[in-house]
């Protein structure tokens, strides 16, 4: 009985946080929260080290993920959010290829 009161109190706060959220995002002129953090030219130079370790995080080629990645952000001063895909929220960081056309920044 009490896993059950438990559960109960649980569903509803994250219900309520649920709505919350979506209010903050229905707001005009206010975009979400990924793309304010990750817009192209949002770093400094300094920031990058710290920003492509996290990026390059769940690889298992973690010293070419951080070359390549130190470059795009130099260059680009964007890294997308998340350690995978999220690359259109920088485009300079998604568009920029290899010799052979493939992605350059990881």
């Amino acid at each position: 009985m009490a896993k059950l009161i438990v559960l109960f109190i649980v569903s509803c706060l994250l219900l309520a946080i649920q709505f919350s959220n979506a209010e903050e995002l229905e707001s005009p002129g206010e975009a979400p929260t990924i793309y304010k953090m990750g817009g192209e030219g949002s770093l400094r130079p300094e920031e990058c080290p710290a920003e492509c370790q996290r990026r390059c995080s769940a690889t298992s080629h973690k010293k070419p993920c951080l070359f390549f990645c130190n470059k795009c952000c130099n260059t680009c001063l964007c890294v997308p959010s998340g350690t995978y895909g999220h690359k259109e929220e920088c485009p300079c960081y998604n568009n920029w290829r290899t010799k052979e056309g493939g992605p350059k920044c990881p």
